[in-house]
């Protein structure tokens, strides 16, 4: 199945902007990351901590919900879903 990925900011400059990465069915998000760490050599740093947890600033979402609350990393992907993947986001 092909999933679409949207990157931004740091992780943009990692992945690019738009990237289209083939799963097996049933996927989850953690699969889909662990695919992504092992294409892309920095993205496990920026990633996830010291500990292999995400780090706590990353944002990922599954067609546009907050990944938490769908299931976390757990959450199963299917044909055409699309992840985003952003840094925090702060303003003023």
């Amino acid at each position: 199945m092909i999933i679409h990925i949207k990157a931004f900011a740091n992780f943009r400059d990692i992945l690019g902007k738009d990237l289209r990465l083939e799963l097996r069915d049933k996927s989850t998000i953690q699969d889909l990351l662990d695919s992504l760490c092992a294409s892309h050599q920095r993205m496990k740093s920026a990633l996830f901590d010291e500990s292999g947890n995400v780090r706590d600033y990353v944002i990922l979402m599954k067609n546009r919900k907050d990944i938490e609350s769908i299931g976390g990393l757990k959450a199963t992907l299917s044909e055409g879903d699309e992840v985003a993947i952003l840094p925090p986001i702060a303003g003023g």
